[in-house]
């Protein structure tokens, strides 16, 4: 086989570098915007306020008493905790790929009472989510 002449090298280069400018323009059209963030994390907090305060005895024993079905009362707001996220994130979008670092509670209900702080910190690529860290924070430490 006779060796490639540069018009052939040239040929497979240009290729080449489209394949990777259409992939590059493809993560730069499916990244994930504000909107989609937060569906996702209507999903995500509704599934974890309803792990911890229905199935962990996470509510005061007086509000246990009063709630009569619990993942159902969690699920109605559904929305409501998306639109929190979205209000309380806040989004580096770096074109191929978008980071939101999240932070949410700490407010007190009760006199006894306070929502437990959490951050989280997602990467949005590809059209979809990844949960990269999340957990109960500190009260006095930084935004992720």
């Amino acid at each position: 086989m006779p060796p490639p002449t540069t018009a052939t090298r040239t040929v497979s280069g240009l290729l080449g570098l489209t394949a990777v400018s259409a992939g590059l323009i493809g993560l730069v059209v499916t990244n994930p915007g504000p909107a989609a963030f937060e569906e996702f994390a209507a999903d995500k907090l509704t599934e974890l306020a309803s792990e911890e305060l229905c199935q962990n005895e996470g509510l005061p024993l007086l509000a246990r008493l009063l709630i009569q079905n619990c993942p159902e009362l969690v699920r109605s707001q559904r929305k409501v905790l998306g639109r929190l996220a979205r209000e309380n994130s806040r989004r580096y979008n770096f074109g191929l790929l978008s980071l939101y670092g999240t932070r949410l509670g700490g407010e007190k209900v009760l006199p006894n009472w306070s929502i437990p702080r959490y951050d989280a910190v997602t990467l949005a690529v590809a059209g979809h989510f990844v949960l990269l860290t999340a957990g109960e924070s500190a009260p006095g430490s930084s935004m992720p």
